[in-house]
């Protein structure tokens, strides 16, 4: 079963799931955002949109998701936030180097099937010197953790991946440092971690890093001509350079 499959079927329960177990630790999650500034934010892997009515009302988001049925959810909590909808994938992201001040990842990183390509790409698109607020499960490095190791398998076709080591996917990023790491409910398996991205001269000069280097502080021309086109709708994903050509239009909702 595809991710998109399956969070479709999850959709009309997704909330009765996570909504209320995870209140309180989003809840402590957003409060590392600025309060006021005007930022533009990225919300990655919105979901049904828990997260929008605990969300700074000051700032511009974006929120992406990769499921319409998610998405269709998510539009009812938008109230008066300046929001912008993308139906995309957290692993290819629609958008030029560095587009956002910050960006938000609530429960995708342990989600997606490559979740070092997730977070190198969420790094990507903030601009040298933001941050990168992340809620989510992983386990410690070292950890035996047999009995999730175990349902792995099963859960990752289902749902989610219950084997993500976050520090072996930090270290496959190198442009980002590590702020915060603390924990957030389940005896630590649920981790609030914050993540800043290198400025310029912080950074390895090395041809790899150099090619992953953001040096764009707007989003392009056609960037932000979509961004335009999307406002308060779900637009078709964008053509970005990691999607190699492929085909990845999705139909307006």
């Amino acid at each position: 079963m595809s991710l998109r499959s399956s969070y479709t079927r999850l959709a009309p329960v997704y909330d009765l799931l996570v909504g209320l177990p995870l209140r309180q630790a989003r809840r402590h999650s957003i409060a590392r955002l600025p309060g006021e500034g005007g930022f533009d934010i990225f919300l990655d892997g919105i979901g049904t949109g828990l997260d929008l009515p605990l969300l700074p009302p000051d700032h511009r988001y974006t929120a992406l998701d990769l499921t319409p049925a998610m998405l269709r959810r998510a539009r009812g909590r938008q109230e008066q936030l300046r929001l912008h909808w993308v139906q995309g994938d957290s692993q290819c992201l629609p958008f030029a180097d560095g587009s956002f001040d910050h960006a938000l990842l609530h429960l995708i990183l342990a989600i997606v099937p490559d979740t070092v390509a997730a977070l190198r790409e969420a790094a990507r698109v903030v601009r040298p010197g933001g941050r990168l607020f992340v809620l989510d499960k992983f386990l410690a490095r070292g950890a035996a953790a047999t009995l999730r190791r175990m349902i792995n398998p099963l859960m990752r076709r289902i749902a989610t991946r219950t084997d993500v080591v976050f520090e072996d996917a930090l270290a496959g990023v190198d442009n980002l440092r590590l702020i915060e790491d603390r924990p957030a409910l389940a005896s630590g398996w649920f981790r609030i971690i914050t993540l800043e991205k290198n400025r310029a001269q912080d950074e390895p000069v090395s041809s790899s890093s150099l090619r992953g280097q953001v040096h764009q502080t707007k989003p392009s021309k056609s960037a932000s001509a979509a961004a335009t086109s999307i406002r308060n709708h779900v637009k078709p994903l964008i053509n970005a350079p990691c999607l190699l050509g492929k085909a990845y239009a999705r139909h307006a909702l």
